[in-house]
């Protein structure tokens, strides 16, 4: 915790830290928001679920697109411009009686222009400290992001409910706004040019620890999708518990990454790191009981945001700093395809006869085979114990704007 204090000190990051947080903040919101509003007014849950697909499809598709438009038109042109055209596709949402393929295109453009908030500050970031302090940093932020989850669904499930849905898509596009404003005028934000990048789109992908850590996060958010629907099938009917089990999962993260997600990362740290969330998701098969639910992911939780550290530390040291907004970009496009697949074999799993054992079961599979992948190419896994998880020189000087 005094690495991390000393971190937050640093000139820069607790600005950046909380203003990306922020800018953040709706992703906890949107999709809750969405299924409700659209299920309100059409009265079918299935014609919620297409809207969302298409924000998850338009969000999986623009994310190495829009991380790679900053490197050419700067970030602040890009972040506002995609501010700017998601808020008001949500608004089209929030205000427009219209029929479902309408709703389902203004999803879809929701999707496309969410703006590339992760990508971007995860670029400034090894602008801000040295490489030693780097994988430090993102721990942190891993760690941090769980604040997002633990709040945001609990205050739009409140507001939807109680203010209607209306007013809850207004109160996300109102958080949006700040908070992208907040990180947009941030002086990191304008004093950090990203290169524009002489490789060709999706090249990046050709590097093996980029291809590895887009494949370990598709496989890992999957897990965490597939004990989310599982957690809901099984408490939702009760009342608050569902709820609760699923803050008690973040709170585990968050716990685990503050307390270890400093420790030096070797080729063997996300073994390690993914070997606690599997064991924790293995357990929950065991017994279908809120407390025993609870206990077994608060221990996989432990390992969460250590884990999503070391993906973000392997994908900045494995690639020039030109290259850095994209890679992040595919890393996150697997992350969604991989909670979008999680989620519909866990549905599927628990309508049928296995029911809810089944989705655990699932959700332990997925994350036991990301831990396998870790362990098979553990050779392509970066040591940043010694050089830290700067990115790679670019060839050519990086300036920056005073």
């Amino acid at each position: 915790m005094a690495g991390y204090g000393d971190l937050l000190r640093t000139p820069g990051v607790l600005r950046m830290i909380s203003a990306q947080l922020v800018a953040r903040f709706p992703n906890g919101m949107i999709s809750l928001v969405i299924l409700l509003h659209i299920e309100g007014i059409t009265g079918s849950y299935g014609a919620a679920g297409v809207v969302l697909a298409a924000v998850s499809i338009g969000q999986a598709i623009a994310g190495p697109v829009t991380s790679r438009w900053m490197g050419r038109w700067g970030m602040r042109r890009v972040l506002t411009l995609t501010t700017l055209v998601s808020a008001a596709s949500l608004l089209g949402i929030a205000f427009l009686i219209a029929p479902v393929p309408v709703y389902v295109v203004l999803g879809f453009i929701a999707g496309m222009s969410t703006p590339p908030i992760v990508s971007a500050v995860r670029t400034i970031y090894p602008k801000l400290v040295n490489s030693k302090q780097l994988t430090g940093l993102y721990s942190l932020d891993a760690s941090l992001q769980e604040i997002i989850w633990i709040l945001a669904p609990v205050l739009i499930t409140f507001v939807a409910t109680q203010a209607g849905t209306v007013v809850g898509l207004v109160l996300v596009v109102v958080i949006l706004l700040s908070g992208c404003a907040w990180f947009i005028l941030s002086p990191e934000v304008g004093r950090v040019r990203i290169p524009r990048s002489k490789r060709s789109l999706g090249k990046v992908l050709t590097r093996p620890p980029i291809l590895l850590a887009t494949v370990i996060g598709f496989l890992l958010i999957g897990s965490f999708s597939a004990v989310e629907a599982a957690v809901v099938a099984t408490f939702s009917h009760g009342g608050v518990e569902a709820g609760v089990v699923l803050a008690v999962f973040s709170v585990g993260s968050l716990a685990g990454g503050l307390a270890f997600g400093h420790l030096p990362m070797g080729r063997w740290a996300m073994v390690r790191r993914l070997a606690v969330v599997a064991f924790g998701l293995a357990l929950t098969t065991l017994w279908v009981n809120v407390w025993w639910i609870g206990a077994t992911l608060f221990v996989a939780g432990i390992g969460i945001a250590p884990a999503l550290g070391v993906l973000s530390a392997m994908t900045t040291a494995s690639v020039k700093f030109s290259d850095t907004a994209e890679a992040f970009g595919w890393v996150g496009t697997g992350q969604l395809i991989g909670a979008a697949v999680g989620s519909a074999v866990a549905g599927f799993l628990i309508d049928g006869p296995g029911g809810v054992t089944a989705a655990y079961s699932a959700a332990a599979a997925f994350c036991a085979l990301a831990l396998l992948v870790a362990l098979v190419f553990v050779r392509h896994q970066p040591d940043l114990r010694e050089r830290g998880a700067s990115p790679i020189p670019d060839t050519e000087p990086v300036p920056t704007i005073g």
